[in-house]
Formats: C-alpha cells, structure tokens, sequence
C-alpha cells in the first residue's frame, strides 16, 4: 500500500506564498511613503507658482525634489551595507514626513526648496533601501506577479493622495495638507522595527559603478527615465495648464492617471510571469507618447481624460516591464544595485521633466510644450528595440549578457 501511494504522481509543484508576515510590514511603510510623497506632489509646485514665482518656481521645487532624491539614491546602497535596512528605512521615513511641517509656516521659496531638498533625500531612503528588500522577500518565481503587487500596494495612496492633495489644498488649505503629509510618513514608522535588519543575498554584489556599465541594465533604465521625464510634467503642470470652466477637470485626470498605471503595472506583472517582460517596453513607451500627444488639447475636458488614461497605462507597463527585466538580470545580491538605478532612472527623469518644463512651455505654450514631450518620449525607441531583439536572442538559445539570470517562468 505504502509503494502504491508512493508511486502516485504529486502533481505540479506548489507555488511558494507570496505574501507573509515581513512583506505585509513592508506595505505598511510603502503605503506611508507613498501617501506622504504624492499628497504634495502636485500641491507643493503650485504653492510655489501661487507665492509669485509662476511655472518656473513651481518646477523648481519639483526639480529639487528630484535631484535630491537621485544624489541620496546613488548613496543608499553604502548605507544600507553599514547600517542595514531599518534604519535607513526609519531615517527615510522621517526625512519625509517631519520637514512637510516646516511648510504650514512659510511659503518663501528657499524654505520651500529646502523642504524640498529633505523630503527627497528621505523618498530616496526609503524606495532603494525598501525596494531592495522587497525584491528580496518575493519568491523568484513569481518576481513579476510580487513586483506587480507592490506597484497596486504602492499605486494605490498615490492614486488617492494625488488628486486627494490637490481637494483638500482648495478645500481645507495648505496647513492640513502639510499635516497629512507629515502624519502618513511618521505614524508607519512602529512597523520597521519588525523587517528584517540584513538578508544574506546569493551571488556576487554589484556596485553602482558595474551597473552602470551594463548595457542589459542601461537599456531598460533609458526607457523607463524618458517616461518618468513626462510623468514630471504631468503631475506639476496639468493643474496650471488646465484653466478657466475645466479646472475642476484636474482632480478626476490626477485620478485617473495612477489609477490606470496600478491596473496597467498589474496586469503587466502577470504577463511577465509568464512571458518575456521586454516585448512590453515598446508598447509601454507608445502609450506614452500617445498620451502626452493628446495631453496638448487641453482646452477638452474629454481628451485631457483620454490622454491621462492613455499614458497612464504606458507609464504602468513600463514601470513593471522595466523594473522585472532589471531584477531578471542580477543575481540577489545586486538587488540594491539595481533598486538604485531604476528609482534614479524614476527621479531624474521626473526632475528633469518639471524642471525643464515650465521654461518650456513658457516660450511655446502648454499646447506645444505637451506635444514636444511626446517626440523626447519616443527618443526612447531605439533602446527598447534593441532591448527586444536581445531577449529574442536569448528566447531562441543565443547567448545572454553577462550576468543575466532567466525567471524560471518566463
């Protein structure tokens, strides 16, 4: 009896779980960041605009945001080697929230940038250091379908805190903005002290330097940063390029945008589970274009919709497609390498884009400005060409870059 059991086929294998204890504290502390982040995301740039400065302080603040959080993204991973994961995530996290007090008592430019400055090196702590050791308590075999998670756990506050900011600034004034932003960053820090301090990675580190000498980590960074570029401009310039009887437009597109990038970021996670998530970075970066295109009618409430649920969509795809291929592409221990470069690729991207904007459009108009946008977007082509015909290669048995690790589902 016990042979004839024995004998008995098991069956496919179980898929490891994908949620357990640490990674639901970690969605704690990215619900807390991401609500903080995005709640002044588009507040703070017209809070600027509205003390005199017009569009030009109005990107400014949001280049700064930028910059700063890309100068403490090239430096996360050296503090996470020295001090580990929850500390640099607890600094992160009050980095984020307390300076957003300091802006309910002046609206001075300086003390705006200053803020500014603060919050992005604390975004930056906690996206490496927290995206690193999210990569590292999702099972390999089900990375796009985690990652994909954590985009809904992460793109859900954004989808609420964005257009929920830029309500409760006209409603309730900047001081309960700046307040909310604060509390949403501080109150998730008591879940840290329960994440992992270290994790012993396989494989061999990558430096920030090596990665930045790999063309199969470049390619995907390159599509990714000329969509954060647009990314930017939407969510600091559609307020104050959508004017008169369509204003009111503003908070149902700041809704829609991110709310078609979660479902978009979703369902591309699945798709790269179990297909080639490359084959996603040209779509992704056509829907982008397309969006920004008809983000130039910005006179028709109806096409300003259609162009935030077009884009959105791409800027989820792409989010997903790139951020898999890169952690595809490493082995465990170059995780924070890699959470590093793409987050950089997300932020001087979107730094780059609000800050170059506003001059912009000041020589064009918003129209032109808009429809410029979509031709640096598709700048992007020839990266995510090349980045196609390289996973074909490998899909049919051709050699791989160095260093390239196959997602057992793929």
């Amino acid at each position: 009896m016990t042979d004839t059991l024995d004998s008995i086929d098991p069956g496919p294998a179980r898929r490891p779980p994908l949620v357990t204890r640490p990674l639901m504290l970690r969605f704690v502390s990215i619900v807390g960041a991401s609500t903080s982040f995005y709640l002044l995301l588009s507040v703070v740039p017209a809070y600027a605009a509205s003390d005199g400065g017009g569009g030009g302080s109005a990107g400014l603040t949001t280049g700064t945001l930028m910059l700063a959080t890309v100068v403490g993204e090239f430096a996360t991973p050296a503090l996470v080697d020295r001090c580990g994961y929850r500390v640099v995530l607890a600094c992160g996290l009050g980095l984020l929230g307390a300076p957003a007090l300091a802006l309910a008592f002046s609206g001075n430019l300086w003390c705006v940038l200053a803020v500014c400055l603060l919050r992005g090196l604390g975004f930056a702590f906690t996206v490496v250091a927290g995206g690193a050791l999210t990569a590292s308590l999702i099972p390999a075999e089900r990375r796009g379908e985690g990652l994909a998670l954590v985009g809904v756990v992460g793109g859900v506050p954004s989808l609420v805190a964005l257009p929920l900011g830029v309500w409760l600034a006209a409603h309730a004034g900047h001081s309960a903005v700046f307040g909310a932003a604060a509390v949403a960053a501080l109150v998730t820090l008591p879940a840290v002290p329960g994440l992992p301090e270290r994790l012993r990675m396989s494989g061999r580190p990558i430096g920030m330097a090596e990665g930045l000498r790999r063309p199969d980590l470049l390619r995907p960074a390159a599509v990714f940063t000329v969509t954060a570029v647009a990314a930017g401009i939407v969510v600091t310039f559609l307020p104050l390029a959508v004017r008169g009887s369509a204003r009111g437009l503003v908070a149902v597109a700041l809704f829609v945008q991110p709310a078609a990038a979660t479902l978009a970021r979703w369902i591309a996670g699945r798709y790269a589970d179990r297909r080639e998530p490359a084959a996603l970075l040209l779509p992704g970066l056509l829907l982008s274009a397309l969006g920004m295109l008809l983000m130039a009618l910005t006179g028709s409430p109806t096409a300003v919709i259609v162009a935030v649920a077009l884009f959105g969509t791409g800027f989820g795809i792409a989010q997903n497609a790139t951020l898999t291929l890169m952690y595809m592409r490493v082995p465990a221990a170059g995780y924070g390498t890699v959470s590093a470069l793409w987050n950089c690729a997300y932020d001087s991207g979107m730094g780059a884009g609000a800050a170059t904007f506003g001059w912009l459009a000041a020589g064009t108009g918003y129209p032109w400005a808009f429809a410029l946008t979509a031709v640096v977007v598709l700048c992007a082509l020839k990266p995510a060409l090349a980045d196609g015909r390289t996973a074909s290669g490998a899909a049919d048995g051709r050699p791989q870059a160095p260093g390239v690790i196959k997602d057992p589902l793929s």
